[in-house]
């Protein structure tokens, strides 16, 4: 392979839809990674149907490719806050980044968490800034809110010295110069390869590896990946794995790879600087060291934020169970769980009292819904609860988290927006005209738990146009339990199917979520009760007929709208009590105790 001087290591950092990905496209035709007959999708690095429906980067994703001699390889990693676990991760495999900002959205708090991350490690930045195009851009502006957070953020004076390059990754081209329109990317890569550092490696030492990240082949088996920190390592090599705690296991590496385009190429020796994927070990977890079998003095852990969010995850106890998925078992369910907890250093997963129920902790709630999302895909069938914020102790005293919460929104749902985060917690700190368009950046400081189901509700308060994100900001005095919705719930109380004329007469008592024909069971929610309390009801009941009615001749029996409400919002809309019972083809709601003797419909903390 090539030397590490013919080595460029970089990640690609950016707030969501600020233009990564598309980039990265850009980047692969110019690099020729594809044959002029290649027809190249959209958005190649995002691979999973998630990451595609929901048009995010979920994982941290590698790819390579070749310039003017210069091996570059390239990490597109996630823009969301919730998934900065594995920003983190990928931050340990790199020399430098690109740090890509919207022309007109500027800086969000997203952009200041991944910097402060990549500043501690003493990464050099490039900053792009993307979609010059716009017709709202206001490239000055945010020029100066650049510069302030890198003087925000900066260790030490080299920090503020970086170089700014103006780019449409959408139309192609990038350029040294402000207004000025290039054919190509070719300015950005000459200037990738001029200052991005080589790979800072120790020369002449043994081999060592940090493991950053694994997948699995189903030919390979378990693959770990990292960059390599010194010396050589070569196909069938005898090697040592230093673990958690200093437990030591050899293992032969009985497969050696690098990226190459968006694919591995099989090679027998990798260097200092290359990034490898390494296999022949059973059980490789992130964080371990891979060493020469002499060594024994283990790289650093990798460390990142804890996790700020716990929720309850269960095999699925209701009715129905089994009806409709797959996979059932507890054991079969927390082996899932733990292997996406092997493979994300941001999730942690904990036993409870009951052996069917695990505690699943993380970053935040979109990082689990996608998680479970994958799951029911596969085919399991599980029940998960409310998400709960995860305090801490100081000196005796619970705390819980506050976050920064930055959105832009047309100026007419200004109103609207302070009103949604107000009840939610959320103070306005400042408030700005965004010049050249009819928007308005608002910040506000919010207890992390009224950001809990945010997502859908914005966009549904501002017609889909609010722009928004959060970072942790600091914590603050825990404010203890508290129901999460106003109103009660409407609960089925026997088993079987919906009739029209039942639920006609349910309708004025408050919102339904089901509609007639659909099977119940006792304890299952069919919709939220204009009241404060529950009420148990019969969606079953049927038209009683004499000759003196007919059953098909009652037009004043129609229905109104009912609330189809998706997996987020769900997820928001549930209490303390009750269940989200999720299978590959439903989505159900329910009360942790089904029987209505053994639960009150006055509800309490």
């Amino acid at each position: 392979m090539a030397n590490e001087h013919q080595i460029r290591n970089l990640a690609i950092i950016a707030h969501v839809d600020h233009g990564k990905t598309t980039l990265i496209d850009g980047l692969f035709r110019q690099a020729g990674v594809f044959e002029a007959h290649e027809a190249l999708e959209d958005r190649v690095m995002d691979s999973g149907d998630l990451e595609k429906e929901r048009g995010i980067t979920i994982t941290a994703k590698n790819a390579a490719f070749n310039w003017k001699g210069i091996r570059i390889n390239i990490v597109d990693t996630p823009g969301h806050a919730d998934f900065g676990g594995e920003v983190e991760r990928a931050l340990f495999m790199v020399d430098g980044a690109l740090l890509l900002v919207d022309a007109a959205e500027g800086p969000l708090p997203q952009t200041r968490f991944v910097l402060r991350k990549a500043l501690e490690r003493g990464i050099k930045i490039i900053v792009v800034i993307n979609k010059v195009d716009r017709p709202d851009s206001r490239i000055e502006e945010v020029e100066e809110h650049v510069l302030e957070l890198f003087y925000d953020l900066a260790l030490d004076d080299a920090h503020v010295d970086y170089p700014v390059i103006y780019a449409s990754a959408k139309q192609g081209w990038a350029s040294l110069e402000k207004g000025v329109e290039k054919k190509d990317f070719s300015d950005l890569l000459d200037l990738i390869i001029k200052k991005i550092p080589p790979p800072r490696v120790t020369l002449g030492a043994p081999f060592k590896m940090l493991v950053t990240n694994r997948t699995f082949s189903p030919f390979l088996g378990l693959v770990a990946i990292g960059r390599v920190e010194s010396g050589s390592v070569k196909e069938g090599q005898r090697v040592s794995l230093i673990q958690e705690g200093g437990k030591v296991k050899s293992f032969a590496v009985t497969s050696l790879e690098t990226y190459s385009g968006l694919g591995t190429e099989r090679v027998t020796e990798l260097q200092a600087g290359d990034i490898a994927l390494l296999s022949g070990a059973d059980e490789i977890r992130i964080g371990d060291t891979i060493c020469e079998l002499e060594c024994r003095e283990a790289l650093p852990r990798i460390k990142v934020d804890p996790p700020t969010v716990s929720m309850r995850v269960s095999v699925n106890t209701s009715p129905f169970a089994g009806k409709e998925g797959d996979y059932l078992t507890s054991r079969k369910l927390e082996e899932q769980l733990s292997r996406a907890c092997t493979s994300n250093v941001a999730l942690g997963l904990e036993a409870t009292d009951t052996s069917e129920v695990f505690l699943l902790k993380g970053r935040g709630e979109l990082q689990m819904v996608v998680l479970f999302e994958e799951l029911r895909r596969k085919g399991y069938e599980f029940m998960i609860g409310r998400p709960e914020i995860i305090p801490i102790e100081k000196d005796g005293q619970l705390f819980e988290p506050l976050e920064l919460l930055v959105a832009d929104v047309p100026e007419e749902f200004v109103g609207t927006v302070t009103e949604l985060l107000s009840r939610r917690g959320g103070r306005m700190e400042s408030m700005e005209k965004l010049e050249a368009s009819s928007r308005v950046r608002m910040e506000f400081l919010i207890p992390s738990r009224g950001l809990i189901g945010i997502r859908s509700q914005l966009l549904t308060e501002t017609r889909g146009e609010a722009i928004f994100a959060s970072t942790f900001k600091d914590y603050i005095p825990f404010q203890g339990k508290r129901l999460s919705r106003a109103n009660g719930a409407i609960v089925c109380d026997r088993n079987g199917s919906t009739t029209q004329y039942a639920l006609f007469h349910l309708q004025d008592r408050g919102k339904l979520f089901i509609r007639d024909g659909v099977s119940v069971y006792e304890g299952m929610v069919i919709g939220e009760h204009s009241r404060n309390n529950d009420l148990n009801a019969n969606p079953t009941k049927p038209k009683k007929l004499s000759n003196m009615r007919a059953s098909g001749k009652d037009e004043s029996t129609k229905l109104d709208a009912f609330r189809d409400m998706s997996f987020d919002e769900v997820l928001e809309w549930i209490d303390e009590d009750e269940w989200i019972e999720i299978t590959p083809k439903s989505i159900r709601i329910r009360k942790a105790a089904l029987s209505a003797q053994n639960r009150s419909v006055i509800r309490s903390l």
